[in-house]
């Protein structure tokens, strides 16, 4: 509760959207454990749940998290001018806006957290399969990229940790 108490009003709205939007810190920490079980063979799903956390409390995170969010909202509704609906609606490959969106987060850990990026946008594991999915009508074109950009994060943040403590 005393945590809860210190989180500023912007990162409560951020967290608050990712669970609206059907994301849950688990899913994001399984993302972690996909990325660095190999690095950690002992790594337990609370040290990732842990790193997630702590990634969800900087300010230019949560930023990334509202403004992704809020355009994908927008894009859902019809809410903005075409041709800019069509190319979010579509998540269209040549767009990139999204991807720039996700490395202002990756950006504040390092190149670690570009390379783990990479990786699991390629491969879209766990949540990112669900939020890739263009058959449910809700739009992810964003969000698939910001939760992507989190857990790259927190793995970074977890491996320059260990790397300390080894």
């Amino acid at each position: 509760m005393a945590e809860e108490q210190k989180m500023s009003e912007i990162e409560r709205k951020a967290r608050l959207s990712l669970e609206e939007r059907g994301v849950t810190l688990q899913d994001i920490a399984e993302l972690v454990f996909f990325l660095q079980k190999k690095y950690h063979p002992n790594l337990k799903m609370e040290e990732c749940l842990h790193n997630v956390d702590r990634v969800l409390t900087k300010r230019e995170i949560q930023n990334a998290i509202l403004t992704g969010i809020q355009l994908d909202i927008l894009a859902e509704k019809g809410l903005l001018e075409e041709p800019l609906l069509s190319t979010i609606k579509a998540d269209e490959g040549l767009y990139g806006v999204d991807e720039i969106l996700a490395f202002s987060i990756v950006n504040v850990y390092g190149s670690i957290g570009f390379t783990n990026y990479g990786y699991i946008d390629k491969l879209k594991p766990g949540i990112l399969e669900r939020l890739n999915d263009k058959s449910t009508g809700e739009c992810h074109t964003f969000l698939d990229d910001i939760v992507g950009a989190i857990a790259a994060s927190a793995s970074s943040r977890l491996a320059h940790r260990a790397e300390h403590t080894n």
